[in-house]
Order: C-alpha cells, then structure tokens, then sequence
C-alpha cells in the first residue's frame, strides 16, 4: 500500500442537503436496528442464556450485537469515504488484549471497531467510558448489553464498581479487547494548558498532543487481569485535516483520513508495582507525544499499511442481513399489535 504525501490533502468537505438527509437515514437507521436487537435478541442473550453460561452468553451477544456494531464502520469508511490508515504492529485475531488510546475527540472510540471488525473481535470489544454515555437512549442500553464499564471519573467513586466488573473478564475463553482512555477526557486546547502548566508546577513532563495520563485505571486494568492478557496495545489516533464531532462522523464531513498506530507491548515489558506502572505509563504518553508531533509535521505515522482495506461484499452482506432482521421483526411486531386490537 502506498505511503500518503504529506503534500496531498483531501479538503473538507461541505455540509450539503444531500449529506444531511443521508446523515438522518443512516442514523434512523442505525437506532431502528439497535433497537430491534435490544429487543429480540438483548433478552434473550444477556438473561436467560446467562442464567446457564455467562461464556455462551457473551458468544450469543457478540454474535448478533457484532453484526450491528459493522455498521458503523460500513458508514465510515464506505458511505461517509474516510480513509482508515492502519500502522505499526500487527494484531493477532481474537486474542485478549488490553488497549490504551489517546483521546483527541469525542468518537475516537468508534474509530477502534474498524480495527475490531477486521480481526473479528467487534463483538468482544468493551470500553471504558464515562457514565453519562450509558444513559443514552437506545445505544445506551447496547452499550450496557456489551458490559461496557461506566465510570465518573472520580477513583475514589470509580473504584469499586470497575474492579467489580472487571472479575467478571477473567475468563480465559472469552476473547476480550479492553478500551481504556487514561487521559480521562477528549482533548481541547484549554484542557492542554491547564494539564501543561500542572505537569511544570509538579515535575511532570509538559506534553503538545496529549493530556497527562491518569494511571489508576490501567494499573486496576493490570493488577486484576494480566494474568489472562495476550498483551497491552499502545494506539495512536491521529485525524486529517480537522477533528471530528459525532455529527461530523454522521454527516460525513469530517474526517478525511484517520491514521491509527499500534505498538504491541508484552506483558513481562510493564513493571509490577504501581509506581512503576505510573512511569512506564508516563514514558509512553511521551512516545506518544512525540509520535503524534511526526504525524502533525509528516502527515502519516511509521511503518504505514499494516492492514486491508475492508471487502465490500461482506460488508454489504452484514447491512442486508440486519435490515432484513429488523423488518421481519418490524412486521411480526406490527401485525401482533393490529391482532390485539382486533381481538
């Protein structure tokens, strides 16, 4: 695969009719079907599968709950045309793994299920997120579904409740891609000077790209299940030419090009002890710095085109076959309710 041109640049592209109306049936669309797999298979797989085997249970739920998560990455990179750059390390299928990010905007977590669906991991993928996200309609209660680990980003608050949860991932069958974000919070201008000028008021090291990492979190992560990981995965997210929004995402008119690094970390290369993980962890988010410096001078990242474009056939297989479940389910729905108001 060819290496981009710093040189070249795809503009931004306008907010048309065209795309707005596109944007609202894409995102009609995508309620209706996440809400017809909460409805007809949530139940089942979540509830009653779960009170037999909580592993099959999580199989049944990748398995259906994977299908819809697909679409959003057939939204991004086949209608919407943004280009997903892969780079770095290569990452083994259906592995356990625990993923840390930086966090430059509000969907860069959407980004991480386009690598997920290329190494059939979607249904597997859990995040840790801030609550309120949790509360949302609909994809809300898919995220709650898939476990998920909601958070207020107050430790003494968060604690409990994520090591709870996170006994319930030990499980060596159960695949797992574990999503943490250790800034804390997407990434804004002001946010980068007040944590600049805490890191020059307490001997920190004073990063351009990124905020400073809460390392909490990760070394909850690693004390309760490195035991059962494959690995840690650094990744680097890094947007050309602007960031986006949500409804950016949804109108398609942001971003042209999302490039995504991937440095693969064995369990025996990160310290034991929490003061140690808490420097490994700060040395990292300075490679990262420097990492996302390059890309904003070089417009790419090193060791470009580690993985392949996603086939449209299949992924258009996967749309036709959730459309086709949510309009069987839409009609049986509608012609129990007529029956009940004939009878």
């Amino acid at each position: 695969m060819e290496v981009p041109s710093a040189k070249h640049e795809t503009m931004h592209r306008r907010l048309t009719p065209l795309r707005v109306l596109r944007g609202l049936i894409c995102l009609l669309v995508l309620l209706l079907t996440a809400f017809m797999m909460i409805v007809y298979c949530g139940f089942f797989s979540t509830v009653v599968l779960r009170l037999f085997s909580l592993h099959y249970s999580r199989k049944v739920t990748a398995f259906f709950f994977s299908s819809w998560l697909a679409l959003w990455p057939f939204l991004f990179e086949k209608i919407n045309k943004t280009k997903v750059i892969f780079s770095g390390d290569d990452v083994p299928a259906r592995e356990r793994v625990l993923l840390i990010c930086n966090h430059r905007t509000e969907v860069d977590w959407m980004y991480l299920w386009d690598l997920a669906l290329r190494k059939d991991s979607l249904g597997y993928i859990k995040y840790i997120l801030k609550s309120s996200l949790m509360k949302l309609p609909v994809f809300g209660w898919s995220f709650q579904i898939l476990e998920f680990i909601p958070v207020e980003r107050k430790w003494e608050v968060d604690e409990a409740k994520m090591r709870q949860m996170l006994s319930k991932f030990k499980d060596p069958r159960d695949p797992l891609w574990l999503v943490l974000f250790p800034e804390g919070t997407d990434f804004t201008e002001q946010k980068c000077l007040r944590s600049q000028k805490y890191a020059a008021e307490n001997g920190l090291p004073i990063l351009k790209n990124l905020l400073l990492p809460k390392s909490k979190g990760f070394n909850a992560c690693l004390e309760d299940l490195r035991s059962t990981l494959d690995a840690v995965y650094d990744v680097t997210i890094g947007y050309k030419h602007r960031c986006p929004s949500f409804l950016d995402n949804v109108f398609g008119v942001d971003p042209s090009e999302v490039h995504i690094h991937i440095r693969r970390v064995t369990l025996d290369d990160i310290p034991l002890s929490e003061s140690e993980v808490t420097s490994w962890l700060m040395d990292t988010f300075q490679r990262k710095d420097q990492l996302l410096s390059n890309f904003n001078s070089e417009g790419y990242f090193p060791l470009h085109g580690a993985e392949l474009n996603l086939s449209t056939v299949k992924c258009l297989i996967n749309v036709m076959l959730v459309l086709v479940f949510t309009g069987i389910h839409s009609q049986a729905a509608s012609r129990s309710a007529c029956w009940k108001n004939f009878i």
